[in-house]
């Protein structure tokens, strides 16, 4: 991991960086503020929900418009602004002991994220050259060392203090700020956006092979959730989700690069998302099978934690791929936009999915939530593989080896010419 952090540029590197920390700062908290919201605050158990769903709701809603503002005012003023309103947002959240001051605070950590995201993925695309897949597997890596390291250092600190967990976590974005904006340079697409912003939505909109591939993608987003909801709940304990969360980031560190590196030199981008699908909806099969023979305990357990490791890998596979997929899909224009509303699509996926799955595990069919599981992975991978067989993924614009520049500042973001032939990927 090392000599493929080293051999890319300074942008790339910053941007791994941050990716980091921004999970670190973002795990080391909110996996504690509903226990510090009932036992420290004596909040009731639908304010809570408010509460969360308040920060959930302002991300995946805003991503597209955080997408928007990327493209039009560039990327770097949108990440910085991303991470100085987390900073006030994890601030209040530790300072707050009101219902409209903790919705407030929710609110602007979840906006905080629909700035960002989308701009450093963008941002990320441009940098990264012909090295994309590449470079979103390693930007994976980086997320989920984030997503591994940030809870534990969470927990010793809430020992300690709610209070202080906050202002740790708040300091981990200032100080992000403050090397973002002296470290990072300014970057924007080549292509200028519409006069409107409603012009650059439909031009989005009009988009019908991105828009495809965003529909077919969607329901994998509420397979990889269900390692926060439906296993932890087969296993019947509910600190099950921290020994599922860390799992999950373990196998995705250890395997991501290996993993990408074996799937470019041997399928195009298509077949690795559509194995990748494929194998989550596998994930789901032994829990279908060990509930509808009523195994034991143990049994189960084996299972559910199979499930976890094979839909980690699913994820792995197919995520660097996906990402590129999107760049490609854009043709180089309004690529925040674009992630912008693949990340809103996934999320209204996510509620949906967890909707159905939910209601499934309340009327004590055991095998049902699996069976469907499984079926939705299966859909979403016949969906991708026949969108690749049409040729609907393949319409990236092709580009040079090294963007041209702007005066004073880089841009471009075409990326490059998708092929069907096997063998090493951009």
């Amino acid at each position: 991991m090392g000599r493929c952090l080293h051999s890319m540029g300074g942008c790339v590197q910053l941007l791994m960086v941050n990716q980091l920390a921004i999970n670190i700062g973002f795990y080391m908290l909110m996996p504690y503020l509903a226990g510090h919201l009932a036992d420290g605050l004596g909040m009731a158990a639908w304010t809570i929900a408010l509460v969360l769903g308040m920060r959930n709701l302002s991300q995946q809603g805003l991503f597209l418009l955080g997408g928007t503002l990327a493209d039009r005012l560039g990327y770097r003023p949108v990440i910085i602004a991303g991470c100085l309103l987390r900073t006030a947002g994890f601030a209040l959240l530790g300072l707050a002991d009101t219902l409209p001051a903790l919705l407030i605070a929710s609110a602007m950590t979840g906006f905080a994220g629909a700035l960002f995201n989308p701009a450093v993925r963008a941002y990320l695309a441009h940098e990264a050259g012909t090295r994309r897949v590449e470079t979103f597997a390693l930007f994976n890596v980086f997320s989920q060392t984030g997503i591994l390291a940030g809870p534990l250092i969470g927990l010793a600190l809430v020992a300690i203090d709610f209070q202080l967990d906050c202002a740790v976590a708040a300091v981990v974005f200032a100080l992000l700020t403050v090397l973002q904006f002296f470290a990072l340079p300014p970057c924007r697409a080549e292509t200028e956006p519409a006069a409107s912003v409603l012009a650059d939505w439909r031009t989005v909109a009009a988009n019908r092979p991105f828009l495809l591939f965003t529909l077919a993608m969607a329901g994998s987003y509420v397979l990889s959730f269900q390692i926060y909801l439906a296993l932890p709940l087969a296993l019947g304990n509910a600190g099950a989700v921290s020994l599922l969360f860390a799992l999950s980031a373990i196998v995705a560190i250890i395997g991501q690069l290996r993993i990408t590196d074996w799937a470019r030199r041997r399928w195009t981008s298509g077949q690795a998302i559509t194995y990748g699908l494929a194998l989550m909806a596998v994930a789901f099969v032994p829990l279908m099978l060990t509930d509808s023979a009523g195994a034991s305990d143990g049994v189960r357990l084996s299972a559910v934690l199979t499930c976890t490791v094979v839909v980690t890998l699913g994820t792995a596979l197919t995520n660097p791929f996906e990402m590129d997929t999107v760049v490609a899909l854009s043709g180089g224009r309004l690529v925040a936009t674009c992630y912008g509303l693949y990340n809103t699509v996934a999320g209204i996926g996510i509620a949906l999915g967890n909707l159905l799955i939910g209601a499934l595990l309340d009327t004590g069919t055991s095998a049902a939530p699996w069976l469907v599981l499984a079926g939705i992975g299966a859909a979403c991978a016949a969906a991708v593989h026949l969108l690749d067989r049409t040729g609907l993924t393949a319409g990236a614009a092709p580009a040079p080896d090294r963007p041209r520049l702007r005066p004073r500042e880089p841009a471009g973001l075409a990326g490059p010419k998708r092929t069907s032939s096997p063998g090493p990927r951009p």
